[in-house]
């Protein structure tokens, strides 16, 4: 089954009842679609009234050890004590194969929403990441991929220059400033500091608040560095920024050392963020249910802006990187 053949079109809730059948768990209500666009994500209610979610994960994209290396390592930190969202072990394993469906089962777990300005909660945040990075940095992934160049701009500019999507009048500018910000990131993706396993996707949606701060979502978990769970926590000018950071970094260090020079890859992640997420949706369209969500990609003015956006990346990566005050 090809990613640009699939749509998830044979997931029907029959289908659903019956993986869940077969593990034992028997759904009393709910199958309520939760917002993910990469997998599929339903939360139910058993006969006992106990409430969960599961998770059936696209094909292609993980393949079975991958996913498990992934619930190991989640595993590992809720046995440490780590407030992240595990999968629930049912008959000694994680992930069960349903009619080619790999599907994982999880509490469902309730929480308010990070707040971004808040310092108590960046302080918790930082306290947790620590945690998580110092388990993190115990071993490294084999199974699941380092972050790279290949991955996040060289297979999105492949798609770029093949998607009919991007008007043709406009690809030429377009690719321009692809290549450039590609070319200054290559520059800076040069003698990086060591990698760890990483949450890989920690931005503010992925942490609930429940009396403290609880990681969900380790779909993305991948070996990077450090910075890459710290930098998508920010927000605002480089004075607010560089306060969040501090709070963030200096609670961090209470369990495991934060390298400073990894500051120098906050604008090159970012880039790199960019330039993927717009290469995901490209690379997803055939999927029904991405045109009717974005449908703005297809709007001339859209890519104008897309380029505009790219060009003030190039002048930002040209500046000096973000740094702590020198008290820190």
């Amino acid at each position: 089954m090809t990613d640009s053949a699939f749509h998830f079109q044979t997931l029907k809730p029959e289908t659903i009842l019956d993986a869940l059948f077969e593990q034992g768990i028997r759904v009393e209500s709910g199958l309520t679609p939760l917002n993910s666009f990469e997998n599929r994500v339903y939360q139910f209610q058993d006969e006992e009234r106990q409430r969960y979610v599961v998770k059936f994960y696209r094909p292609e994209r993980w393949h079975a050890d991958q996913i498990e290396e992934e619930h190991q390592f989640t595993l590992n930190l809720q046995k440490n004590n780590v407030p992240v969202a595990a999968p629930i072990v049912l008959s000694q394993q994680t992930l069960f194969n349903y009619q080619g469906f790999l599907f994982a089962v999880f509490p469902s777990l309730g929480g308010r929403q990070y707040e971004t300005d808040n310092i108590i909660h960046m302080e918790s945040v930082g306290h947790i990441l620590g945690q998580i990075h110092q388990i993190g940095r115990q071993q490294l992934y084999q199974q699941r991929p380092n972050m790279g160049m290949q991955e996040y701009l060289y297979q999105p500019r492949e798609l770029f220059d093949a998607s009919a999507l991007i008007p043709s009048v406009l690809k030429t500018d377009f690719l321009n400033s692809v290549d450039k910000l590609t070319q200054i990131v290559e520059e800076r993706w040069k003698d990086l500091p060591g990698f760890l396993r990483l949450h890989g996707d920690c931005h503010p949606g992925n942490i609930l608040w429940r009396d403290g701060p609880l990681f969900v979502d380790f779909d993305d978990s991948r070996n990077g560095p450090a910075v890459q769970d710290l930098w998508m926590l920010l927000n605002g000018d480089k004075a607010e920024q560089r306060m969040q950071l501090e709070a963030i970094i200096e609670a961090y260090e209470d369990f495991t050392p934060f390298n400073i020079k990894e500051l120098a890859l906050i604008e090159p992640l970012r880039a790199m963020r960019m330039v993927w997420y717009l290469g995901w949706i490209l690379r997803r369209w055939s999927d029904a249910a991405f045109p009717g969500s974005f449908p703005w990609i297809k709007d001339e003015d859209f890519w104008r802006r897309q380029t505009a956006t790219f060009n003030e990346q190039i002048r930002v990566l040209q500046e000096p990187p973000l740094q702590l005050t020198p008290m820190y």
